[in-house]
């Protein structure tokens, strides 16, 4: 009975969050033809638009990256980022999967967006502040690499 108690709980997460990946999937495609963006699609649903490339180094997990940034919902609503002539500097191994496999697409001087489903930015149990199983839309610039 255990056994069938399990696997019906491990069914239902699996199809809840098929359900979030699919929904969130749908807002980005929406998004994109919303604001005819040219958005590449990347792996495990991330997209990204590059509006310059850059001409530095290109991150990876050991660097650390300084950027500029806005962090919006598929709506409008800010919930982050940093004032325009502020930089913050991160290493990037430490943030959401998103921005480890959106930053490497980008060089630096290189600015675009990156539009990050949930389960690569704070799924169902974001920090406070952030909405549960959000779509994250972030105008970047890669300023350096460290």
């Amino acid at each position: 009975m255990k056994q069938i108690l399990c696997l019906f709980m491990v069914t239902f997460v699996f199809m809840a969050c098929e359900k979030v990946r699919n929904q969130n999937d749908a807002e980005i495609q929406q998004f994109i033809s919303d604001n005819n963006l040219n958005a590449i699609a990347a792996q495990d649903g991330l997209y990204y638009v590059i509006d310059s490339v850059g001409t530095g180094a290109s991150p990876n997990l050991s660097n650390s990256i300084e950027v500029k940034y806005t962090g919006y919902y598929t709506d409008g609503e800010q919930f982050d980022g940093t004032p325009p002539t502020v930089t913050r500097s991160f290493p990037l191994a430490n943030l959401i999967k998103g921005w480890q496999y959106g930053f490497p697409y980008f060089n630096a001087g290189g600015s675009g967006k990156l539009l990050i489903p949930a389960h690569l930015g704070y799924g169902s149990n974001p920090p406070s502040g952030i909405r549960s199983d959000a779509v994250l839309i972030f105008d970047v610039e890669l300023v350096s690499v460290q």
